[in-house]
């Protein structure tokens, strides 16, 4: 997303690549949702950054899939958090989010919603539910072909991604970072951006600091249904169900500090293959096609790290998104961009810093 930024702007761009290709790691496993899970449960800058991709995804789906025909799939599907007792906590960061966003206040982002309107707005849901606070205009972009898209639009535009190039040492000098270097190259830059997820607080330890970043192991599985039977993002207690438009639904996800551990698990298989089918009764009966894990970067509250390196001048942080690395990662990428550019932030987002340390 940095990438495609500055490269607009006319910068020259290299993106070394740890992996055989871009885009494997917490960036494809995701699930997606265009919402922070309990939005008002985030301190302000997360809703600052997600009024930007709130605004902006629809139209960023729709270049690339006019740039290089492959479909992000971006869906407004609507979200349905059920029976959550947090409605006055919801109903007040749907209000300020609303204003954010210049919604006409005869339009509704949020309601409460009880039995009989969950019927309706989710026929397959489970009757054990009551009730649900519904946010209509919540969408979805479907990761991995997000990813190949914005790949695709890299290499168009004349970025430079380099894969299995895993850097191993951060070289300074008089303040500044003068190359990195990988097992076997050296690669030099006017300004450098660490945005490696999980694995950013480790590189980090390279130039003393001490980033509170750390991998956390989010499983997930896959159902193929028949398109349409599912309609909307529902979740409880943490969990969620995602309709593709295909018909593949997505349920996810456990939160397990187990390290660099991308394992999957039959404990995480048959959990979240019960969580579905008591939110959508029908999936007993629906095949699991797929079961993966990934690794978030994990971060204090939630709140992502966008700043300078606190000694190294051209060297800024982009990491620490935590569950919600694709609704604000859009508002991220354009802050790390313009502070690569020595360009000032703009007033309205309010971005509050993770602790770091030297």
């Amino acid at each position: 997303m940095t990438a495609r930024e500055l490269v607009s702007s006319g910068q020259s761009v290299t993106v070394l690549e740890k992996n055989p290709r871009a885009g494997l790691e917490s960036s494809w496993a995701g699930g997606g949702i265009l919402s922070p899970l309990y939005p008002w449960r985030y301190p302000d800058a997360v809703t600052d950054l997600s009024v930007i991709g709130h605004k902006e995804y629809p139209v960023l789906a729709a270049e690339l899939f006019e740039a290089t025909g492959i479909d992000p799939e971006f869906i407004r599907s609507g979200h349905l958090i059920l029976d959550t007792e947090e409605h006055d906590q919801a109903k007040s960061w749907a209000r300020e989010f609303s204003r954010k966003i210049s919604l006409d206040d005869k339009i509704k982002f949020m309601s409460r919603i009880g039995r009989n309107e969950l019927a309706v707005i989710e026929p397959e849901l489970s009757n054990s539910f009551h009730s649900a606070i519904w946010l209509p205009a919540v969408g979805q972009i479907r990761n991995p072909r997000m990813m190949k898209a914005l790949i695709t639009d890299l290499v168009q535009k004349g970025v430079k991604i380099i894969p299995d190039m895993a850097v191993e040492k951060i070289n300074t000098q008089a303040g500044k970072v003068v190359s990195v270097e990988t097992s076997d190259d050296k690669w030099s830059a006017d300004n450098y951006l660490v945005a490696a997820g999980a694995w950013s607080g480790s590189l980090m330890k390279e130039t003393g600091l001490t980033l509170e970043v750390v991998p956390v192991r989010g499983q997930m599985i896959l159902f193929k249904t028949e398109p349409g039977r599912l309609r909307r993002i529902i979740m409880n207690n943490g969990k969620y169900l995602i309709p593709r438009k295909d018909g593949h639904i997505v349920a996810g996800s456990t939160l397990e500090y187990v390290g660099f551990n991308k394992e999957t698990t039959d404990i995480g298989y048959q959990m979240l293959l019960q969580t579905a089918v008591n939110l959508a009764p029908f999936l007993q009966n629906a095949p699991v096609v797929a079961q993966w894990a990934g690794l978030r970067p994990g971060s204090v509250d939630g709140t992502p790290t966008i700043d300078r390196h606190p000694e190294l001048d051209n060297l800024v942080i982009c990491s620490g998104h935590f569950r919600n690395g694709v609704i604000i990662g859009l508002g991220s990428a354009q802050i790390a961009a313009r502070l690569l550019q020595g360009k000032p932030i703009k007033d309205a987002v309010r971005i509050s810093l993770n602790p770091y340390r030297i």
